[in-house]
């Protein structure tokens, strides 16, 4: 009596859906390094290293790596740290047009205060 069991091929991607796959990645982290060389001769023209790091925002944190928290561009407060700037901005125009409409009004007693 003999017995006939079907095991079929199993690969890579086999039970893991795509999800899965990208949790993964995402979870762990995947550097890609790549160096590209453009050369005539014996003389490089142009050398260009690309080094790319795919994970998590948590992961990347772990690993020391928050360059957009400093952004301006990708921070939440750029609306508002923009807003501020331009009041203060408009501010400081308003105060210096003052000032200089006082000096004109009294030269006098402006020349006796510098010397």
């Amino acid at each position: 009596m003999s017995t006939h069991t079907n095991r079929g091929v199993i690969t890579a991607t086999q039970g893991s859906t795509l999800a899965d796959i990208l949790e993964r990645v995402l979870d762990k982290g995947i550097v890609i390094a790549g160096d590209i060389s453009v050369s005539v001769g014996s003389t490089e023209l142009l050398n260009i290293r690309i080094r790319l790091l795919i994970s998590s925002v948590d992961k990347a944190k772990e690993i020391g790596i928050n360059w957009w928290e400093g952004d301006p561009y990708l921070n939440s407060q750029t609306r508002t740290l923009l807003t501020t700037n331009q009041q203060l901005q408009e501010r400081i125009a308003s105060l210096e047009t003052e000032l200089r409409s006082l000096k004109a009004l009294n030269p006098i007693n402006h020349q006796n205060a510098g010397d």
